[in-house]
Order: structure tokens, then sequence, then C-alpha cells
């Protein structure tokens, strides 16, 4: 395996409210000298994104206004970590705040970056099980939408134009995955 570039220096050349954009001036093992630029890493925990599954094998999906694709999306709840807090709580909290549920179960499956070339974020994926209701005040500028979606019709939802986030995509695929898994585990 090829030997971490060495940071020469790294100075934040843009802010906004949510982002800062870093400059790293970087010496990678054979003397080649390159400049980059990357989302910088956030001063919290990173984020979670939770797949809430009901015991009739539904999902609970949210449908939110996105500002990035100026309409509204349909996925799954998802938040950013707050500084000192557990992933496991943020998960339960963010379920809690868009959904109106909470989890008995939480089970962390995995964690995905987004665009590793240009950003230190990172995303754990969350299974909720045993849900049960249980609403907090979030922070969202309107009520969020919930919808129930069956898991027996994943090929519809992955048809929907309003169905995009990639995150959310593959954070089913890995729920999917871990239910099968624990449904040939069981006797």
């Amino acid at each position: 395996m090829a030997r971490k570039p060495e940071t020469l220096s790294a100075t934040i050349v843009a802010q906004s409210r949510l982002f800062r954009v870093e400059q790293l001036d970087l010496r990678f093992a054979n003397g080649t000298e390159v400049v980059f630029e990357r989302l910088a890493p956030g001063r919290g925990g990173g984020a979670v994104l939770v797949v809430p599954v009901t015991g009739d094998r539904e999902l609970v999906l949210i449908r939110e206004y996105a500002a990035g694709t100026g309409r509204y999306e349909l996925g799954l709840p998802k938040g950013l970590v707050e500084v000192g807090e557990d992933p496991i709580a943020a998960a339960n909290r963010e379920l809690r705040e868009e959904t109106g549920f909470g989890a008995e179960r939480l089970e962390t499956l995995h964690h995905l970056t987004l665009a590793p070339g240009y950003m230190a974020h990172s995303t754990q994926i969350v299974l909720a099980r045993g849900l049960y209701e249980a609403p907090l005040p979030g922070d969202e500028p309107e009520p969020i939408e919930v919808v129930p979606w069956p898991l027996a019709e994943l090929t519809e939802l992955l048809a929907r134009p309003d169905f995009t986030e990639a995150r959310s995509i593959a954070a089913i695929f890995l729920a999917l995955e871990r239910l099968r898994t624990e449904t040939e585990e069981t006797p």
C-alpha cells in the first residue's frame, strides 16, 4: 500500500454558514507536490441515516424539501450527530424528530462516504426496529410527511423520480442484507 502524502499546509480558503473549503498542499512519496481542495471536516460527529423497519416489514420514509435539488424528495430520516453525542443516540433522536417513532433496537450497519476525494463527511447507517410512538420536536421549517413503504414494493420505490438519494438507496440494501442474514440464521 502506498504511503499517505505529507500535508505541507492546510488553509481555509472559503467559508459559509454550512461549509468550509480547505486547500491542502500535499507532497506524495514520489516527490510530486499538488494542491487539493476539499470540504473541510465538520466540527460534529458526522451524520446518521436511519433505516426504520416496522414489524410488518414496511420502511418508514419521509418526504421533505431538498434545497439541493429544489424539490420534495422521498428518503430516510437523517441528520447530524451533535458534538459529544453517540451516533446511536443521534439516530434515535433524528428518528423521533422526523417520523414521531422511537426504536427499541438500533444497530449500526456500516458507514458511507459521499465523495471521499472532495469531502471528509461520513454517514453512519443505522437499522431501527421495534418502533413505537415517541415524537420529539425537530428543527425542520415545516412538518415532515411520513410515508410507510412495504419492503415487498422496493422495485416501485426505486423507480420513483422523487427517490434519488444514493445514501438512502445504499442504506436500504445494507438493511435488506442484514435482515436476510438474520432470516437465514433463524432455525
